[in-house]
C-alpha cells in the first residue's frame, strides 16, 4: 500500500474501466488548462501539472515492464524502485510541448490497458514483492497502479 494514500478496494475490472475512462478524457481535460496553469508549481519542490503528467508517463513505463515481466520471470517478482524526481528532471517534462508528454502518457497507458485485459487469470495471483518488502500479487500491483494515478489526478484537478 502506498503511504499516505487511502487505498480504495477496487476490483481489476473497475481498475480497467477507470483506466479506459482516463485515456479517453484526460487529453481533453488537460486542453482546458492555460500554459501558466500547466507549468506553475504549487510550491518549491512540487511538480507542475505537466510534470505530474510526465511522472505518470514514467510510472506507466516502469509498470508496463513490471506487468509483463512478472508473467515470465521466476516468482516471486521483485518490484524495483525507480527514481521519480530524477526521472521528471531528466526527461525535461517541464520544457516539452504538452502534446508530446500527453502522447507518451496515452500510448503507454493504451498498452497497459491491453496487458491488463489480456493477462491470463492464473497469472493474476503471481507473487510480487514490493520495494517495502510486502508480498502482493500481480493483480494487486495492477490495481495499485490505477489507485496511484487517481491520487495524482486529484492533485491536478483540485489544485489551484
Amino acid at each position: 500500500m502506498r503511504p499516505g494514500l487511502n487505498f480504495v478496494c477496487m476490483e481489476l475490472s473497475a481498475a480497467i474501466q477507470t483506466l479506459e475512462k482516463h485515456i479517453a478524457e484526460i487529453p481533453q481535460r488537460f486542453a482546458t488548462f492555460s500554459k501558466d496553469d500547466l507549468l506553475s508549481r504549487p510550491a518549491p519542490g512540487k511538480w507542475s501539472k505537466q510534470e505530474i503528467l510526465g511522472h505518470l508517463a514514467d510510472s506507466a513505463l516502469n509498470n508496463l515492464k513490471r506487468f509483463t515481466e512478472c508473467q515470465f520471470i521466476p516468482q516471486p517478482y521483485r518490484v524495483a524502485r525507480y527514481f521519480q524526481d530524477a526521472l521528471v528532471v531528466a526527461n525535461g517534462y517541464q520544457r516539452l510541448p504538452l502534446g508530446q508528454v500527453m502522447d507518451l502518457w496515452k500510448a503507454l497507458n493504451q498498452q497497459i490497458l491491453f496487458v491488463m485485459k489480456e493477462v491470463p487469470k492464473e497469472k493474476l495471483g503471481y507473487e510480487v514483492i514490493t520495494p517495502s518488502g510486502e508480498s502482493r500479487t500481480l493483480e494487486w500491483l495492477m490495481i495499485d497502479y490505477v489507485v496511484h494515478m487517481e491520487h495524482h489526478w486529484g492533485q491536478v484537478f483540485t489544485s489551484n
